[in-house]
């Protein structure tokens, strides 16, 4: 048995791996940007579009989602490139507005590589406009120029490391320091598009003397092009933070995803931990006194009940008992429990039984909506299981000796007959972390279902993928609790 639960342990390490792979290949590939609610609009139309065109660079920067997804070939872009992206943003080709804003993101979003090609287009923008011998061919070059300038502000600063980490060594500190200066001192090479071409000038000559400067440091050599290939990737960056257990910042609310599961844990786990144990303490009975009494008046009945129960969709019970049941019911004698939430106003002022009677007296619909379908489930697997163990040999062999017929079910048979639903806790292991989506947003439970809603409708990628990661490993444990399981109500079953 050692042996196998080390081995198992090692295959969920590559299993997780892929399976994290899958999904963040999903997430992220998916259409739809974060943060695009910050309008595109058009940078040379007015300053207000210019700093939300800003802020929406610094948001994708803060959780690199600039970032290519898993491959890097930035540093094989080539100054043509840009210039062709550049000219079709600034309406200086045929283009469509579809394409000038994805052009636009994919220039905000090539950052530090595309410094040395928008230094060379715009200082050779800047040679033809002084060349250029009419108007027409002058404002051309200059709008070129213009626009090179504009991205240029954007992609030359530095990443800070590890923004949100609260206690940074001081190596981390130290860099992230000289990046803040340095980004202040960038932050004042900016000008308007019409400004005066005095102005233009003076800032066009800082740019120069501070790529002079910081050069060296866009210029790669085969191991750096290796790592920026491998590395400098969304999937290799959130793997990196990942080992140290840090699933990320929330894109909505910017505090830890991890911290934040935790604390919803307490609301999730009380409905989903009673709602499990009440299901297989109900339908582990129902099921042998279903298997026992087969084909007779009340297995029928029974059975009838619960298929009836398993049909009822949740959200439509859900709302029938609190249309009747909860304190906002038309009929006062049947207004028992509250409409929603976890725990009534101003319980913190409870003694601590009375603060749990509270939670309990909240939960009872909730639980009731997410136990009944599951339980009509279990209650048919025990069913299906028990028969087929009481017509084999062995209980027809204990029934010849005169065991009576509590014993034959009780010891010989029932152990067998719980293989079916032990399977099933590896799906049902799941459901302690995120309980039932649809229950948790009638009753109005903050809990990881809700949390995890709202996550998708912010297309709040750290939370989704932390969730998602959190569920694989209680699935993959799940599995391996049911296999241990299965040695343990089976002494046939031995592992090696």
């Amino acid at each position: 048995m050692r042996s196998y639960l080390l081995r198992r342990l090692l295959l969920m390490v590559p299993t997780f791996v892929g399976i994290s792979f899958i999904v963040f290949a999903v997430l992220n590939l998916a259409p739809g940007r974060p943060g695009a609610q910050a309008d595109n609009a058009d940078m040379a139309s007015n300053a207000r579009g210019e700093q939300t065109q800003e802020s929406y660079a610094i948001f994708r920067e803060q959780f690199n989602l600039d970032k290519p997804i898993f491959l890097n070939t930035r540093y094989a872009l080539t100054s043509a490139e840009v210039r062709r992206d550049l000219e079709v943003v600034a309406e200086l080709v045929p283009g469509t507005m579809v394409e000038r804003i994805a052009l636009q993101d994919r220039l905000g979003d090539l950052g530090n590589y595309a410094v040395p090609h928008l230094m060379t287009v715009m200082n050779e923008a800047d040679a033809s406009a002084q060349a250029a011998a009419n108007g027409a061919e002058v404002a051309r070059h200059i709008a070129l120029r213009d626009m090179a300038a504009y991205f240029l502000r954007q992609a030359s600063p530095r990443r800070f490391i590890d923004p949100y980490d609260p206690a940074p060594s001081p190596a981390v500190r130290a860099f992230n320091e000289a990046v803040a200066e340095e980004r202040g001192a960038l932050r004042l090479l900016r000008y308007a598009f019409d400004a005066p071409e005095a102005e233009k000038r003076a800032v066009l000559d800082g740019w120069a003397a501070w790529y002079t400067t910081a050069k060296p440091r866009f210029e790669y050599d085969f191991g750096d092009k290796l790592r920026i290939f491998f590395l400098d990737t969304r999937f290799a960056t959130y793997w990196k933070n990942l080992i140290r257990l840090d699933f990320g910042i929330s894109l909505a609310t910017r505090q830890p995803v991890l911290e934040t599961l935790i604390s919803k844990l307490r609301y999730s786990l009380p409905l989903s931990v009673m709602s499990l144990l009440l299901a297989y303490a109900i339908a582990i009975p129902l099921g042998i006194f279903s298997a026992v009494r087969r084909d007779t008046r009340a297995d029928r009945v029974l059975t009838l009940v619960l298929f009836m129960l398993y049909s009822l969709p949740s959200f439509f019970v859900a709302t029938l008992v609190l249309f009747f049941f909860s304190e906002g019911s038309n009929w006062t004698a049947l207004r028992f429990f509250p409409t929603g939430g976890f725990q009534s106003p101003g319980s913190d002022d409870l003694t601590t039984f009375a603060q749990v009677g509270d939670v309990l007296w909240h939960l009872v619909l909730p639980v009731g909506c997410l136990t009944y379908g599951s339980l009509a489930a279990l209650s048919r697997y025990m069913r299906t299981g028990l028969l087929e163990v009481i017509q084999s040999d062995y209980i027809r062999t204990a029934r010849a000796k005169g065991l009576p017929e509590r014993v034959v079910i009780g010891k010989h048979a029932l152990r067998n007959g719980l293989l079916p639903i032990v399977t099933l806790l590896a799906n049902l292991l799941p459901a302690l972390l995120g309980g039932s989506v649809v229950i948790e947003y009638i009753f109005g439970i903050p809990g990881i279902g809700q949390w995890t809603i709202s996550s998708i409708y912010q297309r709040d990628y750290n939370v989704i993928m932390g969730v998602q990661l959190i569920t694989t490993i209680l699935v993959l444990f799940g599995m391996l609790l049911s296999d241990i399981g299965y040695a343990l109500v089976d002494p046939r079953i031995r592992y090696h």
